[in-house]
């Protein structure tokens, strides 16, 4: 899905091409049909081949996958994917700094919920 956000529009040949393990052409065409089937893509004709397009905005489908991920691994708690992921690799100095403005941003947003 994300070579075809990428692109905008992919056949299955410009998806194989792009990624590094040969996934096999089959391979690639069945999963596209797949996420065609589920409403993700949709196809057009040209020549003897498929051209796929996204259904869906982007940020809206990386919003659903989020969602998948944490109810099917973190028993639906953002807290317990964030403290995975924060123990999966070491943080720059201005990644702890993004997370710290973004737990201060919502810290205000929930008090002034609390009002």
């Amino acid at each position: 899905m994300e070579i075809v956000y990428r692109l905008g529009e992919a056949s299955v040949a410009d998806v194989v091409g792009r990624i590094e393990h040969d996934p096999g052409y089959d391979s690639v065409r069945v999963t596209l049909g797949i996420l065609e089937r589920k409403g993700h893509l949709k196809h057009r004709r040209e020549g003897r081949h498929y051209v796929y397009t996204p259904t869906v905005p982007h940020e809206t489908a990386s919003r659903t996958a989020v969602r998948n991920v944490l109810h099917t691994f973190f028993r639906g708690s953002p807290s317990r994917a964030i403290l995975a992921l924060l123990g999966m690799s070491r943080l720059s100095r201005e990644e702890l700094d993004e997370i710290a403005e973004w737990i201060e941003e919502e810290r205000k947003s929930h008090e002034s919920d609390a009002g």
